[in-house]
Parts: C-alpha cells; sequence; structure tokens
C-alpha cells in the first residue's frame, strides 16, 4: 500500500518502489475523475451541421425512396454495379446525390419521390412543355396536382385540345416512347374539307413520305358527322404525324382533339381540369 506524501510533497516509495503519483502537484499523470474531465467542443457535430445540404441524400435512399428495393438491397445493387449516377457506375457505400441528378437503377430511371399520374384535358392556348418563357404552359395548369415532379408524355400543339397525361414514373414513360409498341392514342380530327375515301384507304394501308413509311393504327369516318371529320389512332408520343399525313394529301387540319389516351377516356374530365388516375387505371396503364 503506498504511505501518504511528506509535507514536501515528494511521494514515498510504495511497496514496489514506484512513486505513488497521489496528489502529487509535479506528477505528469493527470486525475480524470468523474466531474472533473476538461469540456471538449464537438467539432465533429459543428461540422456535420456546417457541410448538410438538404438537397442532398443517400444513394441508398434515393433508390429505396424510389419504390425499387430496400435500403439493404439497394446497397447490394451498388456494390455490384447496377446504380449509375449522371452516367458513371457508383459503387461506393454512402455516396450521395442531388434529387436533380440522373439515377439509373440496371438501366432505368428512377426518382425518389412518389409516383404520380395526372390526366388533363388540355384547352387551346397552352403550349406542351415544361420550360419557362413559353407563355402559358400545361404546367400552368397542373400546378397544384402533385408535390412530385410531373412531366407531360408527348405532346399537343398550343391549339389542340383533349388528353394528356403527366407523369414521374419512368416505366409508363418508357411505355409511350417504345417504338415498337407504344400506347395508341385516338384522335378527334376536322379538316378543312372532306375527307375522299380513296384517301382515307391509303390512310388506312400506310405510305411513304420522304422515303419513311407513315402509318396509323386505325381510320375511320366519325359516325353522324360529316365527311370531313375523322378518328384517328396513333402510338406516336406526338401530333405531327397527323399534320405530316394530311399536309402530304393536301388538307388543312381545323382542329385535333385528343380523346382518348388506350383505355383512358375524358369523361367527367371538363376542359381545363385534371384528375389523379385510380389504382385500377394504373393498373391497367402499366399491363398495356
Amino acid at each position: 500500500m503506498a504511505k501518504h506524501q511528506d509535507s514536501k510533497g515528494k511521494g514515498k516509495p510504495t511497496g514496489k518502489g514506484k512513486p505513488s503519483g497521489k496528489g502529487n502537484a509535479n506528477s505528469k499523470t493527470k486525475s480524470f475523475a468523474k466531474g472533473n474531465a476538461p469540456f471538449k467542443k464537438n467539432t465533429t457535430t459543428t461540422a456535420i451541421k456546417a457541410t448538410s445540404n438538404p438537397d442532398e441524400m443517400r444513394l441508398n435512399k434515393y433508390i429505396s425512396n424510389s419504390g425499387m428495393c430496400s435500403r439493404r438491397e439497394a446497397d447490394e445493387n451498388i456494390a455490384i454495379g447496377l446504380v449509375s449516377v449522371n452516367g458513371k457506375v457508383i459503387t461506393e457505400m454512402g455516396y450521395k446525390v442531388k434529387r436533380s441528378d440522373e439515377v439509373r437503377f440496371d438501366g432505368r430511371r428512377i426518382t425518389p419521390e412518389a409516383k404520380a399520374y395526372v390526366l388533363l384535358n388540355k384547352p387551346k392556348g397552352f403550349a406542351t412543355t415544361n420550360s419557362e418563357g413559353k407563355g402559358r404552359t400545361v404546367m400552368d395548369l397542373v400546378a397544384n396536382a402533385s408535390n412530385s415532379n410531373i412531366k407531360p408524355i408527348g405532346r399537343l400543339g398550343r391549339n389542340s385540345l383533349g388528353l394528356l397525361l403527366f407523369t414521374n414514373d419512368e416505366v409508363v414513360v418508357q411505355k409511350f416512347t417504345n417504338s415498337k409498341n407504344g400506347v395508341a392514342r385516338l384522335f378527334q380530327v376536322e379538316l378543312d374539307k372532306n375527307l375522299k375515301f380513296e384517301d382515307l384507304k391509303k390512310i388506312q394501308e400506310g405510305f411513304k413520305v420522304e422515303g419513311k413509311l407513315v402509318a396509323v393504327e386505325e381510320i375511320s369516318y366519325i359516325q353522324n358527322e360529316s365527311k370531313n371529320q375523322v378518328g384517328i389512332k396513333i402510338k406516336n408520343t406526338g401530333n405531327t404525324i397527323l399534320r405530316t399525313i394530311f399536309d402530304n394529301l393536301n388538307y388543312d387540319i381545323v382542329k385535333i382533339d385528343c380523346v382518348a389516351i388506350g383505355h383512358l377516356t375524358k369523361k367527367d374530365i371538363p376542359r381545363g381540369s385534371w384528375k389523379h388516375l385510380t389504382e385500377q387505371e394504373i393498373n391497367t396503364l402499366k399491363m398495356l
């Protein structure tokens, strides 16, 4: 047992021949008894707060929020090189991405937002674009429809009418833009004069314009209407093909109205209004 120090503050030898240092002002050993430890500023926490960016999130969370898989499964897929960010394969765990980054999972672009599906009955005078500086656009009409970053699939001219689908679901977008399959859209087209029967047959059979085959799914006169009004079904995402067809046959288009997209119709959607697709409508759309 160590002996008490003398009046000069020098510790006397212990039973093991070593100074105890207990209470020794000259001892290099400092006491960190409970309550006596010096205060240290948490510089690590401060640094994290200073560099935190609310616009960023971990890549595995981004993938999980997209609904593709769990975070743990996301880590596994990242590790084997199935995930890319802005065209670069990422295998680093904890990698952070911004919402504006292009993230692809097994080649498919994904988004961390909730999937949204909005069907608009477009009026005249609105451009189909999400770019600013284009005057009135369809984005103004669906501004309050969803917090997700939805965009229109395909285009309708500024003076064209009818159905336009908005979504942030890349799987659905690819269905429309797939050149082999696509999703059929039905248009009601009004011409400046009656469509000749031989021209209707020519459109049915398909013909070439500048060496390219122009084909439609279906075309017919509209029942109980004059012959200058026809129904025409196409799978193209734009409606420029309609103008290509009728310009080539010397007809001017007076009006274009998209009345159906696949199984979706304008029923209960007044002009200028929109609706969210039902779960059944979404499931059917994905099966087309």
